[in-house]
Order: C-alpha cells, then sequence, then structure tokens
C-alpha cells in the first residue's frame, strides 16, 4: 500500500484579545477556515509562551488590559521578531492608524463583520511565503 500524501502545514496564527467571547469566536473561525490557533489573553502571556516565534501571522487586539496591541507588537519588533500582524479594534483615532501604518500593520476595525480579517490575514501569509 503505497503511504498516503502528507497534508500541506497548517499555518499558525497567534491571537491576542482579553476578551474571552471575541478569543474563542476568533479561534474557532480561523480554525474553521484551516488555521491552527495559539491563542493569549494579555501581552504578558504571549511573551511568557513558547512557540510563538513559529507563528506565521499576529492578530493583536489594540485595547489589552497590560498595555496597548501596537506596544506589544513594537516589543516583539525590537527583538528582532517579523512575523506579518493585523491589529484589531473599535473606532481606532487617529494615532492608532499612524503607528500601526509606521508598523506595517492593516487595522481591521471590531465588530469584525465580513471576511476582511481572513483576507487580511492570508494576505500577509502570501506575502511573507513568496517573500
Amino acid at each position: 500500500m503505497a503511504p498516503r500524501p502528507s497534508s500541506p502545514p497548517r499555518a499558525l496564527i497567534v491571537i491576542v484579545d482579553d476578551d474571552a467571547a471575541v478569543l474563542g469566536a476568533l479561534s474557532f473561525a480561523l480554525e474553521t477556515e484551516g488555521f491552527d490557533i495559539l491563542a493569549f489573553r494579555t501581552a504578558a502571556a504571549l511573551f511568557a509562551a513558547p512557540g510563538i516565534a513559529a507563528a506565521d501571522c499576529l492578530v493583536i487586539d489594540q485595547n489589552l488590559p497590560d498595555e496597548p496591541g501596537l506596544d506589544l507588537l513594537s516589543r516583539l519588533r525590537g527583538r528582532g521578531d517579523t512575523t506579518p500582524a493585523v491589529m484589531i479594534t473599535t473606532d481606532p483615532p487617529r494615532a492608532v492608524r499612524a503607528q500601526a501604518a509606521r508598523l506595517h500593520v492593516p487595522v481591521v476595525e471590531k465588530p469584525l463583520l465580513g471576511d476582511q480579517l481572513f483576507a487580511a490575514i492570508r494576505a500577509l501569509i502570501a506575502v511573507r511565503n513568496f517573500s
């Protein structure tokens, strides 16, 4: 009997959002879209976790309880992490949009309707895999 061809590896998405309902819904939705998920409720939990270096994309809420999401991303960039990221937030002020633009991070506004988040993740992963 011939061996079965192996499935291509699934992309790993790391989500950081303090709202348990949002975190659960996002995790479920992204898993049904074919992604593997690591989920965290705080920046500190993310930094304490092993394995985040293997992430293909980060989805980070701007309004985390222990530090703003873009500050978290700046810290990650400061330590050499180049994983593509998407910022999710509600009604971001201009300063947040400007900071996200400087970090080359697309902003997807909550409520997360339609497939805008999925499209942003897929585009970032495609660019990363093409590079």
